[in-house]
């Protein structure tokens, strides 16, 4: 199994594996043997919970198809071995980003201690820009 999160987790008879050709510019694979490899989810076939489909279907990610299949395809290391674990990476990855929600943000006010520092901030740098002014000769007219 593919772990993804502590409550996640994705069989692996659930993804497809494919050994594909390196691609290169010009024929420069042409006698090399194929070491990338092609990782194909497909998210209504899966046995992920429904709110983590219903997020992934609506992700924007180059990846997913309109059919809603997960494409990943690495082909960076040597090893064909290297590049599936990879691909899995990248999955759980796709995976784990939507598997929790992310929380609303809680608007919180601002410390005394954290507006007189920005006060003080705004007092230095308006100083240095009032140097810079007179230093320049230039007045702002």
């Amino acid at each position: 199994m593919l772990m993804v999160t502590r409550k996640i987790s994705i069989p692996l008879h659930e993804i497809e594996l494919d050994a594909v050709r390196s691609q290169g510019a010009g024929g420069q694979n042409v006698n090399k043997t194929a070491t990338a490899v092609q990782l194909r989810f497909n998210i209504a076939a899966s046995s992920l919970p429904e709110e983590v489909k219903e997020r992934l279907l609506d992700l924007r990610d180059q990846r997913i198809t309109a059919e809603g299949v997960i494409v990943v395809r690495a082909q960076e290391h040597r090893s064909q071995e290297r590049n599936r674990q990879t691909a899995l990476s990248r999955l759980a990855e796709l995976v784990r980003s939507v598997a929790i929600p992310r929380r609303a943000r809680v608007a919180t006010r601002p410390t005394l201690g954290s507006q007189q520092r920005r006060l003080d901030y705004k007092k230095q740098r308006g100083a240095v820009k009032a140097s810079r002014r007179g230093a320049s000769g230039w007045d702002g007219s």
